[in-house]
């Protein structure tokens, strides 16, 4: 049975927003007390978070397909929906979030440390929050955005500060669990180690961890053995330990050219040149072993590599070895850039950016794309023919319309809000302001109002005018 799992693909799914709602106030002896329909809740995120007690993926490599609540519709009354719960999903340190095609997302490292993997869909604003002095009674409400859907790709890389890399029964499991509490499995037989072991080790002050990772053979770094899957975890190691066995009984193998084969896999893979390294030659134990480690020593040594002669049977050597770790371990924390307050950056946008663009595609279609337009468009009810002309309201005023007659659209082209997968296509009929001459003022209903002195109805006919030229306001709380 699977017990570790340090890759998964993940399906993960924000809640959507709740709808608004169009209501109106009704009680007796005020049979028009104006809108009162609430806003709608907005739809929960995904959020991935750094959580210590988590050390493997394996509740995602059995459940990949996780979702957010929804948010609740609006009701009558001003009353809002409520929100949708947060899914929050926690992993081990050292997660990696990338997407299908590989790239990084997000490198979570730290207890706490978080990502938002999928954002919720805002709630749609009720008839009561679209009312204005323009639009009295607003008829219709917005609906809710969907919630983000995503296909994220987890990868777990172990956070150590030292691994401890060699061939499969070199050793490495008797090592971590001589120089800390970790108790891995030790057998005689190759590959007993499946799964990277973690040990925490104390040398005086310093409290460094240690890593395990499974035996390595030739051509690990092109998927042979069990190198590829876990050589990720050597990745944020400070300090390399090759584990060299003495004692081996392949005639075919000795601890110098375990060595070279072992840091040829090590180049083929990548971005570890700059670790510091250290040579054990272990199971000096064995009287052959001592032997041939006392005949390899001098050669090591003149490659620049610290040689240490342990044995982890006989718990030979390990003092040395384990203050000579924290020494390294020591000089890497100290030459870390020391973090920084979080920075803030801010990108103005630039003068000329309309926030949507305008393509003529090759079929002769108009495709319009952009943030606003497009979430304009999932938020109307295409059944209520005052939302849709407030959504053509609201296209004009942004300057789409303008922009269409400038790439050569003509009345009756087909015109498209959003991507090919999920767009509005309509036949684009030009208007001075876009639909006010088929549905008139939209949300005004003359009930509301009693009867103004000409000077009054002057000025609030300026008011409109003033109102309609200014550049549209997209302002929605939620």
């Amino acid at each position: 049975m699977t017990t570790f799992v340090d890759r998964v693909e993940l399906h993960v799914a924000a809640g959507n927003g709740g709808h608004g709602c169009a209501s109106v106030h009704r009680e007796k002896f005020k049979p028009l007390g104006g809108p009162d329909g609430g806003n709608g809740g907005r739809g929960g995120d995904v959020i991935l978070t750094v959580d210590q007690s988590v050390t493997t993926l394996l509740d995602y490599h059995h459940s990949p397909h996780r979702k957010a609540t929804n948010g609740k519709p609006g009701e009558g009354g001003n009353r809002s929906g409520k929100d949708g719960q947060d899914l929050v999903l926690p992993v081990p340190d050292g997660t990696v979030v990338l997407d299908k095609a590989g790239n990084v997302l997000a490198d979570l490292v730290g207890h706490g440390t978080s990502y938002v993997a999928a954002q919720g869909g805002r709630g749609g604003l009720g008839n009561a929050a679209l009312a204005s002095a323009r639009r009295k009674a607003p008829g219709f409400a917005l609906l809710g955005v969907p919630g983000d859907l995503q296909d994220i790709v987890l990868e777990l890389k172990t956070v150590a500060d030292v691994a401890l890399v060699g061939y499969p029964s070199a050793g490495k499991s008797s090592l971590i669990s001589v120089l800390s509490a970790a108790k891995p499995k030790i057998a005689d037989y190759p590959f007993t180690t499946l799964v990277p072991n973690l040990g925490v080790v104390t040398a005086g002050e310093t409290v460094y961890t240690i890593a395990d990772v499974p035996g390595l053979i030739p051509g690990a770094s092109q998927g042979k053995g069990l190198g590829l899957e876990f050589l990720r975890h050597v990745e944020r190691c400070s300090v390399l330990v090759h584990v060299l066995d003495t004692a081996t009984l392949e005639s075919d193998r000795d601890p110098v050219s375990d060595l070279d084969i072992i840091e040829a896999e090590l180049r083929e893979y990548g971005g570890l040149g700059d670790r510091p390294r250290i040579v054990v030659l272990n199971k000096i134990d064995v009287p052959d072993g001592k032997d041939l480690a006392e005949m390899v020593r001098p050669d090591l040594e003149s490659r620049g590599y610290r040689v240490f002669e342990v044995s982890a049977v006989a718990h030979m050597g390990l003092k040395e070895l384990s203050f000579a770790l924290a020494d390294l371990v020591g000089r890497a924390r100290a030459a870390k850039p020391k973090e920084e307050a979080t920075r803030i950056v801010i990108r103005p946008k630039a003068v000329d950016d309309t926030g949507f663009t305008v393509v003529r595609e090759e079929d002769g279609l108009f495709r319009v794309r952009g943030e606003k337009p497009e979430r304009w468009v999932r938020q109307t009810d295409f059944n209520n023919d005052e939302a849709v002309g407030y959504l053509a309201d609201r296209l004009n005023r942004l300057g789409v319309e303008e922009e269409l007659m400038k790439a050569g659209a003509r009345s009756g082209d087909g015109v498209a809000i959003g991507p090919e997968d999920n767009a509005v296509v309509f036949d684009w009929e030009p208007t001075v302001m876009a639909g006010a001459e088929m549905l008139g003022r939209r949300g005004e209903d003359h009930r509301f109002e009693a009867p103004r002195p000409a000077a009054q109805r002057r000025r609030d006919k300026q008011a409109e005018r003033d109102e309609a030229s200014q550049e549209f306001d997209d302002f929605e709380p939620f």
